[in-house]
């Protein structure tokens, strides 16, 4: 085991842990955001820059500061290294003007978004973001491209991040989607208009950080604070057939993944599970999922059955402050 100290709380990790990670095991504010970071997914991370952290101290034997802000999704965490992330006004200045490059190009869709209320670039914004922009360039536009009846993709809202190309690869049996073109012409496509239709296609949709890959069948119909997450599972064949159904009353809305707290899926599911079972007979009930405290999903749910939770790992405001 190593020692890391992390705004001045010191933990012990295994070797080869990521600074991120070992940010994630002590838990708190500390922890940097991450928009391309996916512990489930391998080669994930490094692309959006969003998890810059400073390292003042290189290590026990070495403790000269690295010179530039290092990815904390990437870099690994070294005996005696000291690192800072929201104690460091130079980290947090250089989160703002990630966060102000990743808003260039995005539209203003939040009224109209279903990723809205669960949008990490929302969160984001919200914490680092300026209130104004001082990009005065047209905003990039696409091609509408229609990849399947099962996922929307909104091409002006992706942030790059690969996620959804990382989960085409590992978890799928052909992956026919991906980055096309280079620099300020790269978009999400299929080259040849293909179908993503394979059986855990849908989960593109579970990891994508903002808005660019909807789920059909759910759009338009609610907003996330108006419906409840419960746990619930079948058995399936395909997959672990553990998910989250929202509901409102009796009426399944939308199924996705049971996620962490970070916002990563626990488990992968199948399209059957996804999109077919729609209906609250399909579903054995668990009970509610839990709920942060700091979301605006939390909005009207304070009620006796259903249990929030309230972790400490995202200091985004409160929800009056909203």
């Amino acid at each position: 085991m190593i020692k890391v100290t992390i705004d001045g709380v010191e933990t012990e990790v295994e070797p080869g842990t990521t600074i991120l990670n070992a940010a994630r095991q002590i838990g708190g504010d500390l922890v940097p955001p991450a928009m391309c970071y996916y512990s489930k997914l391998k080669g994930s991370g490094g692309k959006c820059r969003t998890c810059l952290v400073k390292v003042a101290a290189g290590s026990a034997k070495d403790p000269r500061p690295m010179p530039k802000l290092v990815a904390s999704c990437s870099t690994p965490v070294q005996d005696g290294m000291v690192v800072q992330n929201i104690t460091s006004p130079e980290v947090l200045e250089a989160r703002k003007g990630v966060v102000e490059f990743l808003l260039i190009n995005h539209p203003l869709d939040c009224p109209i978004c279903d990723q809205a209320g669960e949008c990490h670039l929302q969160d984001l914004a919200f914490e680092h973001g300026s209130a104004k922009t001082r990009y005065e360039e047209e905003r990039r536009t696409f091609d509408k491209i229609d990849i399947g009846s099962k996922i929307q993709l909104h091409m002006t809202r992706c942030i790059l991040c690969y996620r959804c190309v990382f989960t085409a690869n590992q978890i799928t049996n052909e992956r026919v989607h991906g980055i096309l073109n280079r620099g300020d012409a790269a978009e999400i496509g299929t080259y040849i208009e293909n179908v993503i239709e394979n059986d855990f296609s849908g989960n593109v949709i579970d990891v994508c950080p903002v808005g660019a890959l909807t789920d059909k069948t759910f759009r338009f119909k609610s907003r996330v604070w108006f419906v409840k997450p419960m746990y619930a599972h079948r058995n399936c064949d395909k997959c672990c057939g553990k998910t989250t159904v929202w509901m409102k009353g009796d009426e399944v809305f939308r199924v996705t993944g049971r996620k962490d707290q970070y916002g990563e899926v626990e488990d992968f599911i199948c399209n059957d599970c996804r999109f077919e079972k729609k209906l609250a007979s399909d579903w054995t009930v668990e009970g509610p999922a839990p709920i942060q405290r700091n979301s605006v999903q939390a909005q009207n749910k304070y009620l006796q059955g259903i249990k929030v939770d309230a972790p400490k790992n995202i200091g985004y405001g409160n929800i009056s402050d909203r």
